[in-house]
């Protein structure tokens, strides 16, 4: 009996032991029971059980209460219901807090299916993980594709619920999905409070994440990008090398590609040799106290090199091998695909016959340092135009994948889009490997012709043209399938020498730049001057500090006067807009000139993740452009607003006429954001003539010119009302004039100004009968920023004989190849709406 109480009493005692935050709970439940002696035994156990009994039910009664009252996060598995569940993160190449979602279920490891997955269904999934919620996710087996069972499908969350089985879906294991629709989670980097890691969070433990590159000549550290040196992996808290025992270009080559390079070359092998015999050298010479070593003779020039006096990395860190016997194919996108081992045991022991692997890489075109671009740039002249080009990117190396066919640029459709053929993409433009093979559209849906389809590539080819592909039907793909990439690239650092300060969010602020080193050591942090600064400008810094897009340039910012920085450093800051960082811009360099030096006229930015991106539909040009002899006492309010020539002011007003070259406009926002006016409603002109008001002084500018490029007539659109006209099937209207109502474009959707409208037109009253060119440019002035800006030119052929005209070859500046522009004109034209 006392055995059986004893028992019971550990039992229920494990049972109740509550989590170890609550010290109170264990100082409770580990207080022991005093009986007296001087009782019968018999009497004493009886009353023990009773005691025990009562003492048990009092203390689950109170435990329950407060375990009821207190906010706990939850539990690391679902027992609630049904059988046991874990959850781990698993996939390629990611980081410890995100990954493909993977789910314990019947004794049997599966994934979920991406079918109607939402954030919501993220957060419950990584409170499961231990952390505290999620951040994003990802479709399409983003982090590679799992085995097993797809368990759960269209889960539907609300996102309080405490466990993936509270949620909605179509049952366990009921699916009609494909790994190649896992989905993946990416949480926040923070850990439930007291949260207790019993759940398995990795696939494995012997996994490789993160690489890097380590130059070992402390002068190799200093220059970027670092494209030799010994490769390291992450390892716990620190960085573990390779055995190169076997190591091969293939390898070497998967190693380039992650870092960011199209192609590996032969690294020195015997350099590296030396210089760990001089390192070995220098770790046994005398200490302190000793005689000083000699310096070697010259003719020993690699002792004299590498020895003692050098600064060496490989003396400074204890080698420590974790994987050998590496063994890729050289098509794989990460390392962690290639088949390899892990040393147990002792790994500073290991690898007794060989040394660190190494690798030295190519880089492409745009991170070439010193004179080597130019000759790139000349071989590509050589070679012609590439056949494959990336558009509405944030940032180098990421895009919608277009490619040239029949002189004409067009799309790929996503149809079984993988890392593989991304691969071939980024690497044929000169960057690594792909991070992401992205599809529905994810860069912005594209215009014109879609080439391809169902692209098949094996990772080893030099162009997506030699990769076997379909031929596309219009039933096939739409736009709204358009492929694209984002490709891994070399470290540069540039963010390191720009910051933002005094804005609500990390997405906005006054610009500060650093430039030299202060008396600290650290670097000197200064301000940019205001005058001048616009969208492009804005544009260049989001993107170096690795922010997207640019919603706003702004040239004062004395909202944000919350830094102790008050120096003006640059001025004169002109960009194009496709620069990587603010330095490579034109700016007047150490001779300051800035007419307003307060702190309240710094530069200032407000960047976005997304931004919009206009077209203009060119067959309508096309289709609609007539002439039309409009009497001037129906121009009066037309030239109110300067939509005639300045000839128009010395004609006899009302009497007479002004010949126009009238023809809508059906302009697309592309993007992946709306198209807002840059003004607010509270700033917008009222014209009382036409009574309407204007969003946007000039939103576009017509031109007429001569085949050598002089422009013999010109004309303006003001947006007198920006809204969405029409929108495509699954879009929904928000943007409507009438009633004082907000102005912009919705993503998928499309403003129509028809040719009927005032100053719709070019004032061709002037021009003499001739072969010209119709140009149209939207956003003409950079007011309201684009992810794209190369595509707001639309270019016609016309023929005007004096009494009637002939508009043909309508196009977007940038649709057709180089060959076919120089045909179509004898200038190189303005491509884009920059004024070249």
């Amino acid at each position: 009996m006392g055995k059986d109480i004893k028992k019971r009493q550990v039992k229920n005692r494990s049972l109740l032991r509550p989590p170890q935050k609550h010290p109170h709970w264990v100082t409770i439940l580990h207080s022991p029971l005093h009986f007296s002696s001087s009782r019968p035994i018999s009497a004493m156990r009886s009353s023990s059980a009773r005691a025990w009994q009562e003492l048990l039910a009092l203390l689950c009664s109170v435990w329950l209460w407060v375990g009821a009252a207190q906010r706990t996060g939850p539990t690391p598995t679902a027992q609630s219901q049904g059988p046991r569940l874990k959850f781990r993160l698993a996939g390629y190449p990611r980081k410890h807090n995100e990954g493909r979602i993977e789910v314990f279920y019947n004794e049997e490891w599966g994934t979920i299916c991406d079918d109607d997955f939402t954030l919501a269904n993220a957060h419950v999934l990584c409170r499961h993980l231990g952390f505290v919620a999620a951040t994003g996710w990802a479709h399409s087996a983003k982090y590679g594709k799992g085995v097993g069972r797809v368990w759960l499908d269209n889960v539907n969350c609300g996102g309080s619920e405490r466990s993936i089985v509270d949620c909605k879906s179509r049952g366990w294991g009921n699916s009609d999905c494909s790994h190649e629709e896992d989905a993946g989670v990416i949480c926040k980097d923070e850990r439930i409070p007291g949260y207790v890691d019993s759940n398995v969070i990795e696939a494995e433990q012997n996994q490789v994440e993160e690489l890097r590159l380590r130059p070992v000549v402390s002068a190799a550290r200093k220059r970027l990008p670092v494209t030799e040196g010994v490769v390291e992996v992450r390892y716990k808290e620190g960085w573990a090398q390779i055995c190169d025992e076997g190591w091969n270009p293939k390898n070497s080559r998967v190693v380039c590609g992650m870092m960011g390079f199209p192609a590996e070359k032969k690294a020195n092998r015997n350099f590296y040799k030396r210089l760990k015999r001089a390192a070995k050298i220098k770790s046994r010479s005398p200490g302190p106290g000793a005689r000083p070593v000699s310096k070697a003779r010259p003719k020993h020039k690699h002792r004299e090199d590498f020895g003692v006096p050098k600064r060496l990395y490989l003396e400074r860190q204890q080698l420590s091998y974790r994987l050998h016997s590496v063994a890729c194919t050289g098509n794989e996108v990460h390392i962690s695909m290639c088949p390899f081992e892990f040393y147990k045991g002792n790994a500073t022991a290991a690898c007794k016959g060989g040394m660190p692997a190494v690798v030295s890489c190519t880089p492409g075109p745009l991170f070439t340092t010193g004179s080597a671009p130019k000759k790139q740039q000349q071989r590509q002249q050589q070679q012609g135009q590439q056949r494959v080009r990336l558009k509405g990117g944030a940032k180098p190396g990421e895009g919608r994948v277009e490619v040239l066919k029949n002189s004409e640029w067009g799309t790929v459709c996503d149809d079984r889009w993988n890392l593989l053929t991304a691969s071939v993409v980024c690497r044929e433009l000169g960057f690594g490997s792909a991070k992401e093979a992205l599809t529905g559209a994810r860069m912005g849906q594209g215009m014109g012709p879609i080439h391809m389809n169902e692209v098949q590539c094996t990772g080893s080819e030099k162009s997506l043209w030699s990769c076997p592909y379909k031929n596309i039907t219009a039933e096939d793909c739409k736009h709204a399938e358009d492929a694209g990439v984002r490709c891994n690239i070399p470290y540069m650092g540039y963010e390191t020498t720009i910051r933002l300060s005094g804005g609500r969010s990390r997405f906005e602020g006054r610009v500060e730049v650093a430039l030299g080193t202060g008396s600290s050591g650290g670097p000197t942090w200064g301000l940019i001057c205001g005058d001048g600064w616009g969208t492009l400008e804005a544009m260049v810094a989001c993107r170096q500090l690795g922010l997207g897009f640019a919603n706003h340039g702004l040239q004062e910012t004395w909202y944000w006067d919350a830094s102790n920085v008050t120096e003006m450093v640059l001025s004169g800051v002109r960009c194009a807009g496709h620069e990587m960082a603010l330095s490579h811009c034109q700016h007047h360099g150490n001779s300051l000139n800035c007419k307003r030096t307060g702190t309240r006229f710094a530069a200032g930015v407000i960047c976005s993740e997304t931004a919009s991106d206009l077209l203009l539909h060119a067959p309508l040009v096309q289709e609609t452009a007539y002439i039309e002899d409009r009497p001037l006492h129906m121009l009066y309010c037309a030239a109110e607003e300067n939509c005639l020539s300045s000839t128009a002011r010395n004609a006899n007003w009302p009497y007479g006429h002004r010949r126009l070259l009238r023809f809508s406009s059906q302009i697309h926002n592309n993007g992946r954001a709306d198209f807002r006016p840059k003004a607010g409603r509270h700033s917008w002109v009222w014209h009382e003539c036409h009574r309407h008001y204007h969003s946007m002084d000039i939103f576009t500018h017509y031109d007429l010119l001569t085949p050598n490029g002089t422009k013999v007539a010109e004309g303006h659109k003001a947006s007198f009302c920006l809204e969405d006209t029409e929108c495509q099937e699954d879009v929904a209207k928000r943007y409507e004039c009438a009633n004082f109502g907000e102005q912009g474009i919705t993503v998928g959707c499309w403003d129509l100004y028809r040719h009927d409208i005032d100053c719709q037109w070019i004032d061709i009253t002037d021009v003499r009968p001739g072969n010209y060119i119709l140009q149209v440019v939207i956003n003409p002035n950079y007011e309201v920023a684009e992810s794209d800006f190369t595509n707001n030119a639309m270019k016609c052929n016309c023929k005007y004989d004096g009494h009637r005209i002939w508009v043909h070859n309508c196009h977007i500046g940038d649709a057709f190849s180089e060959e076919a522009n120089k045909r179509f004109e004898q200038y190189p034209g303005q491509l884009n709406n920059q004024i070249v």
